[in-house]
């Protein structure tokens, strides 16, 4: 695993825009409607902006539900998570009208930053299929057998560069806001003790975390500087 390293304060800083990026459409669709309300007489617009007010209001609710899981204490620094909780909010973000989330991972108290990886994966994962598809999870054994495993499958399947970059192990100029989530699903599965390894063809994605093996160590003098903002 490439140990790639930036300052505390830019981790957190471009954790805070990947979070505010996912929140800020759905937000900004409820000032729309809003908006709509305040000038609008008309009952069928009214009816229309009020439509769009709930959706978004839910999306907004599902999206932090997940980044709070994902990305955020969820608890306490030595909480374990409840995949089951885990599952509902992969769901109100990835299961829409062209994603369908097949979950098997079994519902238990796992590691937080097991879960927290997890999720994560989920995204990389969710991101790789722009068009639509099946997102698989499955998480398996622990301990020194756990296994994670998520997986994406539909038309034009790709992992983005700024993924791929950081995955692979190689040494991009910077970590910015386009590959801090998959930077922080490495330290999360550095954490946890694992290696992400990515698989894909032409049409599937598969994300597996594993046990790390012994091997030399990967540490360096590299040490990228993050990119300001998100």
């Amino acid at each position: 695993m490439s140990r790639l390293t930036i300052a505390p304060l830019d981790l957190a800083a471009l954790l805070c825009s990947r979070v505010c990026h996912d929140v800020i459409s759905p937000v900004g669709a409820i000032i729309n409607g809003l908006e709509v309300l305040d000038g609008e007489e008309d009952d069928e617009m009214r009816t229309v902006a009020m439509e769009l007010i709930r959706k978004s209001a839910a999306s907004a609710s599902a999206r932090l539900q997940f980044c709070r899981l994902a990305f955020g204490a969820a608890g306490s620094l030595t909480a374990a998570i409840d995949t089951g909780d885990a599952e509902s909010a992969a769901r109100g973000v990835i299961a829409n009208d062209r994603t369908t989330l097949r979950w098997d991972a079994p519902r238990h108290l796992a590691p937080k930053n097991a879960v927290k990886l997890l999720l994560n994966l989920c995204l990389i994962a969710a991101a790789a299929t722009p068009r639509g598809g099946v997102v698989a999870v499955d998480m398996a054994g622990e301990d020194d057998s756990l296994t994670i495993r998520v997986s994406a499958s539909g038309k034009n399947v790709r992992l983005s560069h700024a993924a791929m970059s950081v995955l692979d192990g190689s040494e991009p100029e910077t970590i910015d806001g386009h590959s801090i989530q998959p930077y922080y699903a490495m330290l999360l599965a550095k954490d946890c003790g694992l290696t992400i390894q990515a698989a894909s063809t032409a049409d599937s994605l598969t994300l597996t975390a594993t046990r790390a093996t012994s091997g030399p160590d990967l540490a360096g003098p590299f040490s990228p500087k993050a990119a300001p903002g998100g």
